[in-house]
């Protein structure tokens, strides 16, 4: 491994890192369980808990440093952590035995390291410390009402060839065309009269909620596939679709009812989807305060 390649690796991406795996390699046998539970000695804070070399690290900095790394570092577990720590600042005590650390390049790619490293520290303290007050959680849930607005409707599945639905026993796998017709027509006896929850009962191919007269439940934006969101949030209450092609298949859709969260219901969901914007926002502030210059004529325009 290069010097290059290990400064420009954080700690947190090594802690990543796991040990490939060669083909054909048995699984490690588990420990025999012990005939008495292990007894856990209490560390004090300021015991040395990991010596690389002439560097020495305590209980308290080393949890300092844990406490940094993302969630799926620290899940490895401490030991692990600290052996991939030991070899890194193994190397790096060897590269800075050949002097490495004083060539530029290095001088620079650890200056940029520090940047980046300050720069992420920053961004997570403001993400921290953001918070919308009311008025801007009030005025972004004026602005986005529509997201807020939930559906009560019904449908009815004739699904085609290739659908991810499994083919109901004793029915013809339809092509999209055969399927659409058959839409169509289950489409003409609703418009003349005929009972959505029976038809669905009979002729649905979606057998989940075709026991229940098709009926889907109540749901927001996001959690159908768009076409059928498009299609069902832009009906009046009691009005068929006509068939609106997803790759399930054909569906005819009825919405029974539609209601709106208000913004009591979605305050606390607001103020966690508003904080990451907010926190690029005052990073865009930061970076409009500060004077930079580019040279056009070596940068380009």
């Amino acid at each position: 491994m290069s010097s290059k390649v290990l400064l420009l690796i954080p700690i947190a991406a090594l802690c990543l890192a796991q040990e490939p795996v060669k083909p054909g390699t048995p699984a490690p046998k588990p420990a025999p369980p012990t005939l008495e539970p292990v007894q856990k000695t209490e560390v004090a804070p300021d015991t040395v808990v990991l010596s690389v070399g002439n560097e020495k690290m305590t209980r308290a900095q080393f949890e300092h440093l844990m406490a940094a790394l993302p969630d799926q570092a620290r899940a490895q577990g401490k030991r692990r952590i600290a052996e991939q720590l030991a070899e890194l600042k193994a190397m790096a005590q060897e590269a800075r035995k050949r002097k490495l650390d004083q060539t530029p390049e290095t001088q620079q790619l650890v200056s940029l390291q520090t940047d980046q490293a300050l720069a992420s520290v920053l961004f997570k303290e403001i993400s921290a410390t953001v918070k919308p007050d009311d008025a801007s959680a009030r005025s972004y849930y004026d602005s986005h009402k529509a997201q807020f607005e939930e559906l009560k409707a019904s449908h009815i599945l004739i699904r085609f060839k290739g659908s991810p639905v499994p083919l109901r026993a004793g029915h013809s796998d339809l092509t999209p065309e055969e399927a659409l017709a058959k839409a169509q027509e289950i489409r003409k006896k609703l418009a003349g009269g005929g009972d959505f929850g029976a038809l669905a009962k009979e002729e649905s191919d979606d057998t989940g909620t075709a026991q229940n007269g098709g009926s889907l439940g109540t749901f927001s934006k996001g959690r159908m596939v768009p076409e059928f969101e498009q299609a069902a949030f832009s009906l009046p209450i009691g009005q068929l679709s006509e068939p609106v092609k997803t790759k399930f298949g054909y569906h005819i859709i009825r919405v029974d009812a539609k209601s709106e969260k208000s913004f009591d219901d979605v305050k606390d969901s607001l103020e966690k989807q508003m904080k990451p914007q907010m926190a690029q926002q005052a990073a865009q502030e930061i970076r409009k305060q500060t004077q930079v210059t580019l040279d056009d004529n070596y940068f380009g325009k």
